[in-house]
């Protein structure tokens, strides 16, 4: 899951980032509302995490510009301001959820998540297509004949990418936009090596491969 943080605050944010990324989540850092605008107009992020007082502007701008724009995915605004008319602005400017500092990671991690599953019409937070079952918690899937596998994390956030939306199809690039941040340089032949390495857990024929155009997860056994 890409997401992107905004944060000014350089120890807060290298925190997170080492923590969300243990989580399964591909994360892009920018302290800067500007650079933010920028990155969550062009890239596609499942989420993102806004801190509100940056130094070269508001954080409810950002937002603002990327609600103009018609860009919905799921926002989380992280803030030091505690009071209640901050959350309502928040709300009103687009947020999903709103979360005051001081706080404790697991529960910036769960509302995460729960803004995703939300997104996504999920209850759960286990991701269910055919008989494949895809734990987010723990990252493991468990396959038709009941047993359970452990995921690397990159395994896992590939698996997590195309079982989100089952049967679409999705391209080498936009799996490498999933799976890796921006200073990463992965080739497609990456993706083919993952891909491969998930077959021999699920079988072959629970991810299909589209010649040329790239892959997708129907659940076939």
């Amino acid at each position: 899951m890409r997401l992107l943080l905004v944060e000014d605050d350089s120890l807060l944010a290298d925190s997170l980032v080492n923590r969300l990324t243990r989580e399964g989540f591909v994360v892009d850092h920018t302290p800067s509302a500007a650079t933010a605008f920028a990155l969550g107009a062009q890239e596609d992020y499942r989420i993102i995490v806004l801190d509100l007082g940056l130094p070269d502007g508001n954080g409810l701008d950002v937002l603002a510009q990327l609600r103009e724009k018609r860009l919905n995915m799921p926002v989380l605004i992280l803030t030091a301001r505690g009071g209640w008319q901050d959350k309502v602005n928040g709300l009103k400017a687009g947020a999903d959820d709103y979360l005051a500092k001081p706080f404790q990671a697991e529960e910036l991690v769960a509302r995460l998540h729960a803004l995703i599953r939300r997104s996504e019409g999920r209850v759960r937070s286990n991701l269910i297509v055919g008989d494949y079952q895809l734990d987010e918690t723990r990252q493991r899937v468990k396959t038709p004949d009941g047993k359970d596998h452990t995921l690397t994390g990159t395994e896992f956030r590939l698996l997590r990418c195309l079982m989100s939306r089952p049967g679409q199809l999705f391209s080498k690039d936009e799996l490498i936009e999933q799976l890796y941040n921006l200073d990463d340089s992965p080739s497609g032949n990456t993706i083919e090596a993952y891909v491969r390495r998930i077959r021999k857990i699920l079988g072959q024929h629970a991810i299909t491969t589209h010649r040329g155009q790239g892959y997708s997860f129907d659940g076939a056994q």
